[in-house]
């Protein structure tokens, strides 16, 4: 899909591995103005990694963009690796990251799982925080993980189909437990195949209007199996979100600005977390893209993402 409107490819200026608790290494890499003001993308999934593309929401002129892979995702080490593997363990990785590379406050941008994780560290530091922009609000509740396992089938009934069929009928009561069964299965045959079978499912119900583009990257065999193991790992565990849950928690970050970018037929996110969110952040301001889905490349996000991230330079 055209992508005109956001900044023009860039490399990075410096990348990195940084070893982690638990045997677990982070790529990294800075992209943009050295000296510029910081900002840290933070990619979803759980495990989806990050791409090239998400250095081109912000001007390279004025930002000094922060990059990284989660643990188990795209180029971290080792690839799909649960053990040591919990929100908790995310937070703790992007302060290391910090101090790591000698950055004060940061911006913080993220979309899906990356909202998610936006909010657990912001709350957990937020002197470290000048603000946030997120896409496509989850919320990490029991009812929005329940509405990508089964309630999605409502507008997608092929796609679900596709994604229930992998499994035997006789388990497809519990869909979590045979494709986490199966994504931890030792034979590579085994986990590729429903590590690619969940995330195309993903990549299918992301956007408004069908996009083979969209499908296809998910069912790369490299993003699919830290997509799939790592999500259906959160899944499994509540996504190591505290009892109260991201909501319950909002009085620690209520002075911080925010910007929330959602699409009005977001399917795998629906619209109704950002819209709780927003009413629960006194100074978030909400931005409703009325022809758009969950990607961040659909058009209306991707322009509504970069006039956000461009709000908060003037703030600067």
């Amino acid at each position: 899909m055209p992508r005109g409107d956001l900044f023009p490819d860039i490399a990075p200026y410096e990348t990195g591995l940084l070893p982690l608790s638990g045997g677990h290494v982070m790529y990294w890499e800075q992209v943009g103005n050295p000296r510029g003001q910081p900002v840290l993308f933070l990619h979803g999934g759980p495990g989806a990694g990050a791409g090239a593309v998400h250095r081109r929401f912000f001007d390279p002129q004025f930002w000094r963009i922060v990059i990284f892979d989660q643990r188990g995702a795209g180029r971290s080490r080792p690839l799909g690796e649960l053990a040591g593997n919990t929100t908790p363990d995310l937070v703790a990785d992007i302060e290391t990251l910090r101090r790591f590379l000698g950055i004060e406050q940061w911006l913080l941008f993220g979309g899906s799982w990356g909202s998610t994780l936006a909010l657990a560290y912001a709350q957990a530091h937020p002197g470290r925080v000048m603000g946030c922009v997120l896409r496509g609000v989850f919320l990490g509740r029991p009812r929005e993980v329940d509405w990508f396992l089964y309630g999605m089938r409502r507008v997608f009934p092929d796609a679900w189909a596709q994604f229930a069929e992998h499994l035997p009928e006789a388990e497809r009561d519990d869909l979590l437990a045979g494709y986490l069964k199966r994504l931890t299965d030792p034979d590579p045959q085994v986990h590729f195949a429903a590590a690619r079978a969940w995330s195309q499912y993903e990549g299918l119900c992301s956007t408004l209007m069908p996009s083979p583009e969209t499908v296809a990257s998910f069912a790369q065999d490299r993003t699919a199996l830290g997509l799939a193991r790592i999500e259906a790992h959160y899944f499994a565990h509540n996504l190591f979100l505290p009892p109260e849950g991201l909501l319950g928690r909002m009085e620690r970050i209520a002075h911080l600005p925010a910007e929330i970018v959602q699409g009005r037929y977001d399917m795998v996110c629906p619209a109704e977390s950002a819209f709780d969110l927003t009413a629960a952040w006194p100074r978030a301001r909400l931005t409703l893209v009325p022809d758009a889905g969950h990607s961040a490349l659909e058009p209306g996000v991707r322009t509504a993402l970069v006039a956000a991230v461009e709000r908060f330079r003037r703030k600067g």
